[in-house]
Parts: C-alpha cells; structure tokens; sequence
C-alpha cells in the first residue's frame, strides 16, 4: 500500500509503511519500503535508519545515493561526500552511479565547493547526445554546477543540453535558459 501512496500522499504512505515495520520489522524489504517513504515524505532521519537496517539485513549497495541525499537534508554534506567514497559507492554502475554523483555534486554545492561539484559530475555519462531522465537530470546539475563556479555561458549550454534530454518535461532547463539569458524577467 505504501508504494502505492507515495507519489500522492507520501505521509499517508509513511503511517502505512510505519505500520508495516511494525507487524515485519526483521523483513529487509519492508525496511527498504519504510526507508524509501521516509525519504519521500522528508523523515531524512527515519528514512537514513530503515536504508541502513535494511542494507544491513539484505547486504550490498542498495539505495547509496538516497542514504547520501539524507545526510545533505540532516545538515550534514560531509557525511554525504564520504559515502560517495565508501565501497559501496564504489559497487554502482550506470544511472545508480551517476544519481551518486549527482548528490555529491549537491553535497560540495553545499559548502560551496563549486570547482569540486563540477569535476564531481564529468565523466564519461556526460555525453550530450544521452537522452531520458537520468541523463537531463545529470546535465541539469552539472549545468548548475558550471553557473554555481561562474562559468556561466558552458551552463546554458548544459541546461540546453538538460531540455533537449528531457522528454518527460521533470526539469525546468528551458527556464533557467531563459533566466541565465535575461529573457525570463
């Protein structure tokens, strides 16, 4: 139920995920779940716990990038930086790595360390013939990395490359060109 609810009501699937740890709290999936809706309801700590309880159970890498997106919402950048080191990190591939990144990114954002988010994001994902979500959101904050650092002419050209991407329409990279090009006053 709690999968289910979340994208439309994420406190209403958290009270059904909550209720769930409670009747199988020793089943890694149902902390998984319970993690996850934390998350999308804004528990940065609750969700942290149930990520960790159920890595802890299940083994292996799982959910390293969102574990990381906590810590940046508890305050806590550094903390984020460093699982992007762990040897979990080091197990992702594909979008998983790359949603890492994306965080760390976020992470020396936070404490405006401009140059680091920008070197953080390029690799060889950073290909502007990529298309789909995962890669306009990469293009997307490695275009407001490059702004972020000053570098503001190779930014429109990410957040073109971000728009282009996008074919469900999730970022607002056309806007920011138009911002960043003072046609969106």
């Amino acid at each position: 139920m709690a999968s289910r609810l979340v994208d439309d009501d994420p406190q209403l699937a958290l009270l059904h995920a909550r209720a769930a740890r409670q009747r199988a709290g020793r089943v890694a999936v149902v902390r998984e779940t319970a993690g996850l809706t934390a998350y999308h309801a804004g528990e940065w700590a609750e969700a942290l716990s149930e990520l960790r309880a159920a890595r802890r159970m299940a083994g292996g890498p799982g959910h390293v990038a969102v574990m990381a997106d906590c810590e940046r919402g508890l305050g806590r950048p550094e903390r984020a930086i460093e699982l992007g080191r762990s040897d979990e990190a080091r197990q992702l591939t594909g979008d998983e790595a790359s949603e890492l990144r994306i965080v760390v990114a976020g992470a020396r954002m936070d404490l405006s360390q401009f140059d680091q988010a920008v070197v953080t994001l390029q690799t060889p994902d950073l290909d502007a013939s990529r298309s789909g979500t995962a890669a306009a959101r990469l293009f997307y904050v490695y275009a407001d990395a490059l702004v972020a650092a000053g570098r503001v002419a190779e930014g429109v050209t990410w957040f073109l490359n971000s728009a282009a991407a996008d074919v469900e329409g999730d970022t607002d990279a056309e806007e920011r060109v138009a911002e960043l090009s003072g046609d969106g006053q």
